[in-house]
């Protein structure tokens, strides 16, 4: 397809987030040892410890061209008044908590907590990571019942005993500057190398559940494999089991906790006001998703994808696999999608109900505009930086953090109406 050539070398300058460099393991200067071997353990396949494989498996299908849902646009200066909040080292995830503080994840391991006056501080107690790569301290998300309970979830990759990583759900207690009774409630286990992990938490409106992407690591089949949590959005209690509403919970293991399948890296959940699961994640070389998650359905990863294999071997389009759940919107060339947020607040009427989106090689912030199960591409800001994640402040405004390099480079934006 033409449009896929042109894409060949926006997908290059994305390789820097999908690409498939193995995982290798290191620590953060905070990290405290802990026993891996303890808690949870997910299901050990043969062969997870074998090297990523560079293609999808060969077709299946003859090739249909997905003709609607592209949502490519120009980029347009931001229409906001953007102010510097601070700097982070190579960070992953922001999170505000009720008094407008901010916790901040740094890929190397370390938990930043930037108080409201802007003051920031090591955060101590944090596991111990394998980083490198795609791996280390991921996402952070203050539980529904913060101001009360002080419980956060973190989501990292944790080096395992028997080689590689796993994608790992930790909750604790957040205690002044200090995680205590820290617990590994989730493992995606299939240990092993590989990249997206995905590793982005959202709970559920009434705040009883949460929701949890685990990516397939490069790996490709796993997110077909009903009994690997590889390729899935899952569904648990707040303690980490399996949630009893899910599909398949009465099947037990992988299954039961498997909330829909056929995910590639994703990056971004979020709930709408309305109550629905949107989610986007990262394609191959091309085809960036945006997807209405519904509870059991396959979203086709590695079967079918708008994009391709970086060696430019061919994967079918969503329409050659119509039993498959298709992107309500899809992105070629990619705009490398970090976080996500469903924005509500007062302080940017106009946006209310819209997704933010953040994009990585494409320096950009996408906001993509909701009407109940439809979705459009509404702009593209100009951001001149990879950017990484995105939350909305209790007052409103917007903050943005950029992808960074190690050194200081993840500048901490504030964004606000101009004027």
């Amino acid at each position: 397809m033409s449009v896929r050539l042109i894409a060949f070398t926006a997908a290059l300058l994305a390789s820097t987030a999908c690409s498939a460099e193995p995982q290798r393991q290191g620590g953060g200067a905070t990290a405290v040892s802990s026993d891996v071997t303890s808690g949870p353990q997910g299901p050990q396949v043969a062969g997870s410890n074998d090297p990523v494989p560079k293609n999808a498996p060969a077709p299946t299908a003859r090739n249909v061209p997905a003709t609607t849902g592209r949502a490519n646009m120009p980029a347009t200066p931001p229409p906001v008044a953007i102010a510097e909040m601070g700097q982070f080292d190579a960070p992953f995830a922001i999170a505000f908590l009720p008094d407008a503080s901010l916790l901040v994840t740094e890929k190397a391991g370390a938990l930043k907590h930037r108080a409201a006056d802007g003051r920031v501080t090591n955060v101590g107690g944090v596991p111990a990571v394998a980083g490198g790569g795609q791996g280390g301290l991921l996402d952070v998300a203050p539980a529904p019942d913060f101001a009360s309970s002080r419980a956060v979830y973190l989501t990292y990759a944790e080096p395992r005993p028997n080689g590689g990583s796993s994608l790992a759900l930790m909750r604790a207690r957040l205690e002044g500057e200090q995680l205590r009774d820290q617990r590994v409630i989730w493992r995606a286990g299939s240990d092993g190398p590989g990249g997206q992990f995905g590793a982005v938490i959202a709970f559920a409106p009434d705040g009883k559940s949460l929701f949890l992407t685990s990516g397939e690591r490069q790996r490709f089949t796993p997110a077909q494999d009903p009994e690997q949590l590889l390729g899935k959005i899952v569904r648990l209690t707040l303690d980490g089991k399996a949630w009893p509403g899910n599909p398949m919970y009465k099947a037990g293991g992988a299954r039961a906790m498997t909330w829909s399948s056929g995910h590639r890296n994703p990056y971004g959940l979020v709930f709408a006001p309305d109550g629905r699961l949107w989610e986007e994640e990262m394609g191959p070389r091309g085809g960036d998703e945006l997807n209405l998650i519904e509870p059991g359905k396959n979203y086709g990863w590695p079967l079918v994808s708008n994009g391709d294999n970086y060696s430019g071997v061919e994967i079918p389009d969503h329409p050659s696999r119509p039993e498959f759940q298709a992107p309500v919107l899809w992105w070629n060339p990619v705009i490398s999608p970090g976080g996500m947020i469903a924005y509500t607040g007062a302080m940017f009427p106009q946006y209310r109900g819209s997704l933010f989106i953040t994009g990585l090689s494409s320096k950009s912030l996408v906001r993509v505009a909701v009407n109940g199960a439809q979705a459009r591409a509404a702009e593209r800001w100009d951001m001149g930086e990879r950017i990484r994640d995105v939350a909305q402040a209790p007052d409103g405004a917007i903050w943005v953090i950029q992808d960074g390099e190690k050194g200081g480079g993840g500048k901490l934006l504030r964004l606000t109406p101009k004027g």
